[in-house]
């Protein structure tokens, strides 16, 4: 039972019931349905094809949504729908999620596109996310933004059912 009034939205998050659909960005609540079955069957093939190239490879870890991803300094949780923390960076693994930036996030887009493709890569920019994918559903196309020269998102490529990654030193395919 809480016995203090949450002040912020991050308070907030912590006390809701766990399974709640919500995230918090720039300690503003924002809360989504249940994804659509497209969305998971993408979800669920790419966890098995980073899963069985994370373990033969011994690069790191994979997980899947939901798994918080707490960026304090940004008063910011977000539920990412699979990232990768390499093994030199496990550190920042958690029992109740993970504490600063995963190595690689992947978001399946969904109806609200401007909350990935704008809210979420501004958040994984700042936080220091090496490389950001985001899959579209409606066509199979990866869209992989990495940093350039001035340490600012560019978008290193646009294919279909790609996954291109210097980070990992892999070229999969969905």
């Amino acid at each position: 039972m809480q016995t203090t009034v949450p002040t912020t939205a991050l308070d907030i998050y912590r006390s809701l019931p766990e399974g709640t659909r919500c995230e918090v960005l720039y300690n503003q609540l924002s809360m989504s349905p249940s994804p659509t079955t497209e969305h998971q069957l993408i979800s669920f093939k790419l966890s098995g094809i980073l899963f069985v190239f994370l373990e033969k490879n011994k690069k790191g870890i994979a997980l899947a949504a939901p798994t918080d991803v707490y960026f304090e300094s940004e008063q910011s949780v977000v539920q990412p729908d699979l990232l990768i923390v390499l093994n030199e960076n496990k550190s920042i693994i958690s029992k109740d999620g993970i504490y600063g930036a995963p190595d690689i996030i992947f978001e399946i887009l969904s109806v609200n596109r401007k909350y990935d493709t704008l809210k979420k890569k501004t958040l994984y920019e700042k936080a220091g996310v090496k490389e950001y994918f985001i899959i579209d559903p409606s066509d199979n196309t990866v869209t992989l933004f990495a940093f350039n020269g001035s340490n600012r998102y560019e978008i290193i490529y646009e294919e279909k059912g790609r996954i291109l990654s210097d980070t990992l030193g892999c070229d999969l395919h969905l």
